[in-house]
């Protein structure tokens, strides 16, 4: 029992000196600098920018200033970078990496992007359903298991997008 004594004094003490230590919020005025990049386009280069939304394979995440490094895959949906003044822009991507680096930094790599404001959300809202029906069919269906995986891919990318014009 003394030592179960001994350890709930030491517990007392811990919180004063680990509370200094306590990584805190970004700070408002922080900005991250951000490189938004696909094969052949740079959307963002090394652009100071207030917060970066993204779809992580993880979950959905808010990228602040300060954020700690990571590596996440991301899945199809919406990029949004909230640049000074509130003003934020939206991207719809099929899927790539977010890198966060120390120093504030931060880069998001896609194969494709399309500002979420290109689509016709009437139109386009008709042919996701439509395409997304489609994979599902083939996904479903008997033929080879790499037509059914690409398929998965393929809906997987419709309710994405299906979701992302839906919330527009």
């Amino acid at each position: 029992m003394s030592a179960l004594r001994l350890l709930s004094s030491a517990a007392r003490r811990a919180p004063s000196a680990l509370a200094q230590q306590r990584r805190g919020y970004a700070e408002a005025a922080d900005k991250i600098n951000l490189s938004f990049v696909l094969p052949h386009q740079a959307l963002y280069t090394s652009t100071d920018v207030v917060q970066v939304n993204a779809p992580a394979a993880a979950g959905d995440m808010g990228i602040l200033a300060n954020h700690v490094p990571s590596i996440e895959p991301l899945r199809p949906g919406v990029v949004e970078v909230i640049e000074s003044g509130n003003a934020s822009k939206k991207w719809f991507v099929s899927g790539g990496f977010a890198n966060v680096h120390p120093g504030n930094k931060l880069t998001i790599n896609v194969i494709e992007a399309a500002p979420l404001d290109s689509f016709s959300p009437e139109a386009t809202l008709q042919a996701v359903r439509a395409n997304l029906q489609e994979a599902l069919k083939v996904a479903t269906g008997n033929g080879s298991e790499e037509d059914k995986m690409e398929a998965r891919i393929e809906a997987d990318v419709y309710e994405a997008l299906q979701h992302a014009l839906g919330s527009k």
